[in-house]
């Protein structure tokens, strides 16, 4: 006869576990919100040029070309509400804001860059795949 008890077997996975870690695939996970912040486009480019160290408004925009100033303002504001940006306005006239990662920032910031490095290395062989299925379309 099993004299195990219920309560005395480990959860491999724990409710609380999988709340804490997040799951992806889950329709309702805050975490999809998370990689959607971090690996859209303007996202990827915001936290690797912030790798550099800290830039102001003006110097991002200058060296991400093609942001509009609104979307830079919304993806530095949704950047810093994930975490991963401190924003510090310093108390003069005209206004001086500037923006640097956070550790996790620093963190995620390094993922995305070697993403970015590999998209940058794998390009012809990318190119060259999208004209060979294009090729085959028409």
């Amino acid at each position: 006869m099993n004299t195990t008890r219920p309560e005395d077997i480990p959860l491999a996975d724990s409710l609380a576990e999988r709340l804490a870690r997040g799951d992806v695939f889950a329709e309702a996970c805050p975490s999809r919100e998370v990689l959607r912040n971090v690996t859209s486009r303007w996202g990827v480019l915001i936290l690797v040029a912030l790798r550099g160290g800290t830039h102001r408004f003006s110097d991002l925009r200058r060296k991400i070309k093609g942001i509009s100033e609104k979307m830079l303002a919304q993806t530095l504001q949704t950047l810093e509400q994930d975490g991963f940006v401190l924003r510090v306005a310093h108390p003069v006239i005209p206004p001086h804001v500037e923006y640097s990662l956070t550790p996790v920032g620093q963190e995620v910031s390094q993922r995305v860059e070697d993403l970015a490095d590999w998209i940058e290395r794998s390009l012809p062989v990318i190119l060259s795949a999208r004209e060979s299925a294009q090729a085959k379309s028409v």
